[in-house]
C-alpha cells in the first residue's frame, strides 16, 4: 500500500477524488456470484478508479493500473479498419518498446463513456496526451516512493460512444488526482470504472505455480456488446508478476487469445477499440524460459483468460443463457474453431436457446455451412446441461435420434449454462467458443444506447 504522504498528495491533486461504492449489492442479484469478494494480486501492481466527469450520471469512468517497475508488455488489437486512436497509440508504444528491446510500459489509463474512435488526428493527439498524463503519474509515483527509475510510458484504452472527442482536461485532472494501492478494493474500483453497458464489474485473480514456484495473475475486462472474434474483443488487461521475455510473452498471448477472447461472441459486431494487453513485471522473481516453464505459463494464461472472457459472455446485453460450443474430432484447430464459431454466431441458434426450443436442426445446419469438409455419417451431437446431469444426445453417426425427448430437452434448456458438443470424427483437434442467447432485451438496450 502506498504511504500516507502519497495518499495525501493524490487527495490534493488538481481534480477532486469522486468516491463511489463497489458493494456487490448494487449489481443484479443473478450476477453477484461472479463478483469476487477478495483476491490474490500480482506483486508490484497498483490499481485505482474514480469518477472524473465523463459520464453525466456520476458513475465511475476512469481507471489506472501502475507497475512499480518496468514491464514486458504484449497486446492484441481489433482488426476493424476504423481502429480507434487509443489502438493506434498503443500499437506505437508497444512496437517501439519491442523494436528497441526495452521495457517501457509502466501504466495503463482506461476511461469509459467515450471511445475516442473515428475522431481523426485530434483523437490521436488526445490519446497521446492521455498517455502522457499516465507517464507523468508514474514519475510522481516513483518520486513519492523514493525509487529511482527512468519513468516509463502508459498505454491508454477508451470505451463508450463512438465519434465524440474525449473531455481531455477531466481525464488528465482525474489521472493526477487518482489514488492507487494494492488492495482488493482498489482493484474493484478499477474494474467498476471500466463499465459501460456492463451490469457487473469483471475482475479475476489467482495464484498458479510455474516450475514449483508461485506467480500471480490479475485481470480486468469489460464488454457486453460489440463482441465478436478476430480481434482482442473488447478491453482487458492481464497483469502478472512473472518475468517473461518479450518473444515468449507474444507467443503465449497469441495462443491464449485464440482460445479465450477470440473465442467469444455475443452479437457479431466488431468494435473499433478492442484491446487485450498482458503486462509482466517480474516482481515474483520467477523467470519463465523456454521449455516446461513456458508451457506451464501458457496453459495457466490460457485458462485464466478463458475464464475472464467468459465473464463477458455472461454479461452479454440481454443474455439469459451461457453457451459453450465444443467441437471435437477436427482435422485442425482452425477447422474446429471455424465450425464452433459458425454455430456460436448463428442468430437462429441463439434465438432458439432464448426460446428454450430444442431446434437441433439449426445447429446441424450451421455445422454444414461452416465451410469445413465433413463426412456427415461421422457427426455426433449432444447438449450437456450445466448441472452435469445426463446429456441429451440428438445425432449419432449423422442420424437423428428420433423422437426427441421433449421433456428432457425442456429440463435442460431451462438451465442458464449449457454445452453443445459436436463430434466431427475426422481427427484429434478441438476448439471451444463461448456465446449467449439473443433476446428481446438486446434490441431494447442497443436501440437507445446514446440516450
Amino acid at each position: 500500500m502506498l504511504s500516507s504522504n502519497l495518499r495525501q498528495l493524490h487527495r490534493l491533486g488538481r481534480g477532486a477524488i469522486n468516491m463511489f461504492s463497489t458493494d456487490a449489492k448494487q449489481f443484479p442479484e443473478a450476477k453477484r456470484r461472479f463478483i469476487p469478494s477478495q483476491g490474490t494480486y500480482p506483486h508490484g501492481f497498483f490499481a485505482g478508479g474514480s469518477h472524473c466527469g465523463i459520464k453525466k450520471n456520476g458513475k465511475a469512468d476512469l481507471a489506472l493500473l501502475v507497475s512499480d517497475r518496468p514491464t514486458t508488455t504484449s497486446a492484441v488489437f481489433t482488426t476493424n479498419q476504423f481502429c480507434a486512436a487509443p489502438v493506434q497509440y498503443d500499437r506505437s508504444v508497444i512496437n517501439g518498446a519491442r523494436d528497441a528491446r526495452e521495457q517501457r510500459v509502466r501504466a495503463v489509463v482506461i476511461n469509459s463513456g467515450c471511445a475516442n474512435a473515428v475522431t481523426g488526428q485530434q483523437g490521436l493527439a488526445d490519446a497521446q496526451e492521455m498517455g502522457e498524463a499516465g507517464a507523468a503519474f508514474v514519475r510522481m509515483f516513483d518520486k513519492e516512493r523514493g525509487v529511482e527509475h527512468e519513468g516509463g510510458e502508459a498505454l491508454v484504452m477508451s470505451t463508450g460512444v463512438i465519434g465524440q472527442r474525449l473531455p481531455l482536461s477531466k481525464i488528465t485532472d482525474g489521472v493526477t488526482a487518482m489514488q492507487v494501492d494494492e488492495t482488493h478494493e482498489a482493484w474493484m474500483r478499477a474494474a467498476v470504472a471500466h463499465m459501460t453497458t456492463d451490469t457487473f464489474p469483471k475482475l479475476l485473480s489467482r495464484q498458479v505455480d510455474i516450475a514449483g514456484q508461485p506467480i500471480h495473475l490479475a485481470g480486468i475486462t469489460k464488454g457486453a456488446g460489440m463482441i465478436h472474434p478476430n480481434m482482442a474483443t473488447l478491453l482487458g488487461t492481464v497483469c502478472t508478476d512473472a518475468s517473461v521475455p518479450q518473444s515468449l510473452l507474444d507467443k503465449a498471448l497469441a495462443h491464449a487469445v485464440a482460445r479465450s477472447f477470440n473465442a467469444i461472441s455475443i452479437d457479431g459486431d466488431m468494435s473499433t477499440n478492442d484491446t487485450i494487453a498482458v503486462i509482466a513485471n517480474g516482481a515474483s522473481g520467477v523467470v519463465v524460459g523456454d521449455g516446461a516453464a513456458y508451457e506451464q505459463f501458457t496453459t495457466a494464461l490460457t485458462e485464466f483468460m478463458a475464464d475472464l472472457a467468459s465473464l463477458v459472455v455472461r454479461d452479454g446485453e440481454g443474455a439469459t443463457k451461457f453457451l459453450t460450443i465444443e467441437v471435437t474430432g477436427a482435422r485442425t484447430f482452425a477447422d474446429a474453431k471455424q465450425v464452433a464459431s459458425t454455430i456460436a454466431t448463428s442468430s437462429l441458434v441463439k434465438t432458439a436457446f432464448y426460446g428454450q426450443d430444442a431446434n437441433w436442426g439449426r445447429i446441424l445446419c450451421a455445422v454444414g455451412y461452416a465451410g469445413v469438409a465433413l463426412d456427415t455419417h461421422k457427426v455426433n451431437m449432444a447438449i450437456y446441461p450445466g448441472d452435469n446431469s445426463d446429456p441429451l444426445v440428438l445425432v449419432k453417426g449423422g442420424e437423428p435420434l428420433l423422437p426427441v425427448d421433449e421433456a428432457r430437452a425442456s429440463e435442460i434448456l431451462k438451465q442458464e449454462d449449457m454445452r453443445v458438443r459436436v463430434e466431427l470424427g475426422l481427427g484429434s483437434e478441438e476448439a471451444r467458443m463461448y456465446t449467449c442467447d439473443l433476446s428481446h432485451d438486446y434490441v431494447s438496450i442497443n436501440a437507445d444506447y446514446r440516450s
